[in-house]
């Protein structure tokens, strides 16, 4: 289980770090039209449910019992990024349907995945932090899709960057139990190696 709470930690490194990158694009864009936010978002979206159902098939694969949220959160990021591409035509008030209805869906999985590690990770709650904000996010725009379009576009931007950077603080608090376990592994080793001399 120790190789795979690395590559877990890997993974949602990965996830955190495109999510930044995506919300820094936003704001680094703020005229980019809505078809080249539309492919932006298609593409984050789908990177990130490649990724989260990696971390679900890692853990199914390991017989863990946590693969259910991630893997129905990969599978839901993986349908609503092949949406945007299937319908490039969608209009700028069903885009903000889509990335409400995406946030709510991601947000739920993550706070269930967040009760699921809290065993695994002592600061296990920054992944349910992420679900939280993703919640809160998706539904503060599912409530006001009529906003401004700039004012939209700097609410994904700023929600990308937290939800990243809780997933950022979550894949260290995992490196550093795969860490922890790999020093008791090495102690018990010593220790049973001492004992055979």
């Amino acid at each position: 289980m120790n190789k795979a709470v690395v590559r877990i930690s890997k993974l949602l490194a990965i996830s955190g770090i495109s999510a930044i990158a995506f919300g820094i694009a936003v704001f680094v864009w703020p005229g980019i039209s809505l078809e080249a936010l539309l492919a932006l978002f298609g593409g984050f979206a789908l990177l990130y449910g490649i990724l989260v159902l990696g971390i679900g098939l890692e853990l199914v694969a390991h017989r863990s019992s946590d693969w259910v949220p991630f893997t129905l959160n990969g599978i839901a990021g993986i349908l609503i990024g092949m949406a945007t591409f299937l319908f490039p035509a969608i209009t700028a008030l069903a885009f903000v349907y889509l990335i409400a209805g995406w946030a709510i869906v991601t947000g739920v999985f993550e706070i269930v995945a967040a009760f699921d590690m809290r065993e695994l990770v002592k600061d296990g709650w920054w992944i349910g932090l992420s679900g939280a904000l993703s919640v809160l996010f998706g539904l503060l725009i599912a409530v006001n899709p009529g906003a401004g379009v700039l004012t939209i576009l700097w609410l994904i931007g700023l929600y990308s960057i937290l939800a990243g950077a809780a997933r950022l603080a979550t894949a260290y608090r995992l490196n550093g139990v795969a860490s922890n376990v790999n020093n008791v592994i090495g102690s018990v080793a010593s220790a049973v190696g001492a004992a055979r001399k």
